[in-house]
């Protein structure tokens, strides 16, 4: 039982992991719409969304300094990069 569950749960993310991107260089609206709630709800201003390198790119404004953050398609963030506006 418990390995036809983890079977399911190993599918279920293989299958979902392709449907953040429409395809590279674009990032799927709904997965956009939840990024934006989430970063908007942490103080940060977004502006665009960019699919690279199998990653999530999203260039952000927060406290008056561009930022890129990079994200996995489970929306978990693995880079943050500082810049300025």
């Amino acid at each position: 039982m418990f390995r036809k569950i983890t079977l399911a749960a190993v599918a279920l993310t293989a299958l979902a992991a392709p449907m953040a991107f429409a395809s590279e260089g674009e990032v799927d609206a709904a997965v956009q719409e939840k990024l934006t709630a989430q970063l908007v709800a942490e103080g940060y201003d977004v502006r665009q969304f960019k699919a690279e390198d199998g990653l999530i790119e999203v260039y952000v404004v927060k406290d008056g300094k561009m930022e890129e953050l990079w994200f996995t398609a489970e929306l978990k963030m693995v880079e943050h990069e500082e810049g300025e506006e």
